[in-house]
């Protein structure tokens, strides 16, 4: 389905926190994550602070914000470019399946190709299926195994 053409596309700025907090609450209802106050609201911070390597891009239709790209520029020990990693992205259920997600991560490859980066890559839940099937469209699996080990401090 094609996106409606009132979707615009920004970084967040301060003024956008409530809009940024609803949508962010909707993302961890719909993953089952419980993340303190405390970690979004440093989270909100970095993602407006232009020293941090985070940043946010916000889709909104209209007056309505309907989805989020939050980004982290990093290093990487196989190229000489940076990666930029999208670590969370979310679209209101309301507008799914519009082209918001696709749009938001083309805006990603267009910001990393700006900064230089030569890779952009996500994670997604294996049961994510809806959302796999963008993604089997717009990008590439690596074949690679995620794994963690989850530590006090976070």
């Amino acid at each position: 389905m094609e996106i409606n053409s009132d979707v615009t596309l920004n970084p967040v700025t301060e003024a956008d926190q409530e809009a940024w907090l609803g949508l962010w609450a909707q993302y961890l209802i719909f993953y089952k994550a419980d993340v303190s106050d405390a970690v979004t609201e440093l989270s909100w911070k970095r993602l407006l602070d232009p020293k941090e390597p985070m940043g946010c891009i916000l889709a909104r239709q209209g007056a309505k914000a309907v989805g989020f790209a939050n980004h982290v520029q990093h290093r990487s020990t196989w190229t000489c470019g940076d990666y930029l990693y999208l670590e969370d992205l979310f679209v209101d259920p309301s507008v799914r399946g519009q082209g918001v997600g696709g749009k938001l991560i083309n805006a990603l490859y267009a910001l990393a190709a700006q900064a230089g980066c030569s890779r952009v890559y996500w994670h997604t839940h294996q049961t994510n299926s809806t959302a796999m099937l963008l993604y089997d469209r717009i990008g590439e699996r690596s074949g690679f195994v995620h794994y963690q080990h989850q530590l006090q401090a976070g």
